[in-house]
């Protein structure tokens, strides 16, 4: 699937892999819905039919990533690697990623975390993606010369669950909270059905989004974690940050909502 040209108007796409049919719509599906009704194109690339996974068959579970896809907005695409459980981060793969990188032309890559503390095809995707960004780039590497190189601007990563967020990582939250992006995302959480049948995600990953937000002083957030330092024009950007909604979030949370005081 090739996405159309980008405007001159409209920023760079947003290109999000995930290992599984549903890593991107739980890991950062809020932040792809915020960006799809903000104008900005997004697309999604898959690298397994989730074979390994305990329920649902891979027909339905490439059916329900489809489905969940058009709800957020975004288009979609499979580019199968070793298979679900199998994934090992091999050179050719970083290849063949970079190959997606150059036809889609991303301004920002989302990819799953580094974190060990995960599905282990989370992080080795994680790997892959950060080299593909990186030959993306190189205007000689043999096999990628029939597309022009291209640098993205930002890689970012993804926590599909909590357990998967790296530490000593300085996060950048992203405000979700503009009418409809939660119930866009909620919905595309709810097309993987075959999932939510022995745990509510869902409700996981909007109790995080909700925690977050009052944090940060808003109705809700998701974290990203940069691969590299952000590089900003001015400080104009910098107006908002989630330590001066920490008052705002403190004032309006339930009583006993905050196990510290926040910071000052």
């Amino acid at each position: 699937m090739k996405p159309a040209a980008t405007s001159p108007l409209s920023p760079a796409p947003l290109l999000v892999f995930g290992a599984h049919p549903d890593d991107a719509e739980f890991g950062c599906g809020g932040i792809v819905a915020r960006e799809t009704r903000a104008g900005r194109r997004a697309h999604l690339v898959v690298c397994s039919r989730g074979e390994s996974g305990s329920s649902g068959t891979p027909a339905t579970r490439v059916a329900e990533a489809r489905r969940a896809a058009a709800l957020l907005g975004a288009t979609l695409e499979f580019v199968l690697l070793d298979g679900d459980a199998r994934l090992e981060a091999k050179p050719a793969h970083a290849m063949k990623l970079a190959a997606v990188i150059r036809r889609v032309r991303p301004g920002v890559v989302l990819a799953p975390s580094l974190a060990g503390n995960q599905h282990p095809d989370h992080p080795r995707l994680g790997r892959i993606v950060r080299d593909a960004a990186r030959i993306a780039r190189y205007g000689g590497v043999s096999g990628l010369r029939a597309r022009p190189a291209h640098a993205i601007g930002s890689l970012l990563f993804y926590a599909v669950t909590p357990g998967a967020e790296p530490e000593g990582v300085l996060p950048v939250l992203v405000d979700i909270s503009a009418p409809g992006v939660v119930a866009a995302w909620t919905a595309g959480m709810q097309a993987h059905a075959s999932q939510l049948r022995t745990r509510d995600y869902v409700e996981l990953q909007l109790g995080r989004a909700r925690i977050l937000g009052l944090s940060a002083g808003v109705m809700h957030a998701q974290a990203l974690f940069p691969n590299d330092p952000a590089l900003f024009d001015s400080l104009l950007p910098l107006s908002r940050s989630g330590r001066r909604g920490c008052r705002r979030a403190a004032a309006r949370a339930p009583p006993g909502f905050f196990r510290s005081a926040p910071p000052r």
